[in-house]
């Protein structure tokens, strides 16, 4: 089943809980996508054997997706560890679309909605979430405190977060166009 869900209002517990509203209230895929353009491939990629996959292939070539590498995020593997994890779900947008590739592990990317509303995303191995430009996001660790994802990049990587507000931001702007438009016009696989 895939998880994403309306978040509560609670910031002064742990950010890595499942922050669930009482009672709890999910969405479909369908629904994520019209609302935020957030593409998402539930467990529908290998991620043990990825550089064979024909579906990240198709998607790769699709989407001009030319460079990629690796992040693990853990305790142990991330120097300065509990600064990075602030610094991730520090609210922001980037001028070109996150994707990420879950090899291991599992975490969370929260969205804001047509609605400025959180929308909580798992991901675990195996998925796929394609973030597009111009969406104010954060990402956290869950309660397991791994995860190991591929990254994809159309050309060299720019990763340069715009923390909120950044509305005058040219991808801002589409991605409000798009938005109010349903994503009817947003490139789908």
């Amino acid at each position: 089943m895939v998880k994403v869900w309306f978040m509560d209002d609670e910031q002064e517990t742990d950010q890595r809980l499942e922050h669930h509203r009482s009672p709890p209230d999910y969405l479909e895929l369908p629904e994520l996508y019209q609302k935020t353009g957030v593409e998402y491939f539930k467990a529908c990629i290998n991620a043990d054997d990825y550089q064979n996959d024909a579906i990240l292939g198709e998607l790769r070539a699709k989407r001009g997706y030319t460079y990629d590498d690796e992040i693990t995020c853990s305790e142990k593997c991330l120097p300065d560890y509990a600064n990075k994890l602030k610094n991730f779900f520090t609210e922001h947008l980037h001028t070109d679309e996150e994707i990420r590739l879950v090899l291991d592990g599992s975490g969370y990317f929260d969205v804001r909605d047509n609605e400025e509303q959180w929308l909580r995303i798992q991901v675990v191995k195996g998925d796929l979430i394609i973030i597009p430009a111009g969406i104010y996001h954060r990402f956290t660790l869950d309660s397991n405190n791994f995860i190991k994802a591929r990254r994809y990049f159309v050309g060299e990587p720019v990763w340069t977060p715009h923390n909120r507000p950044a509305d005058d931001l040219d991808c801002r702007k589409s991605y409000l166009k798009h938005q109010a438009e349903s994503f009817v016009q947003l490139n789908q696989v």
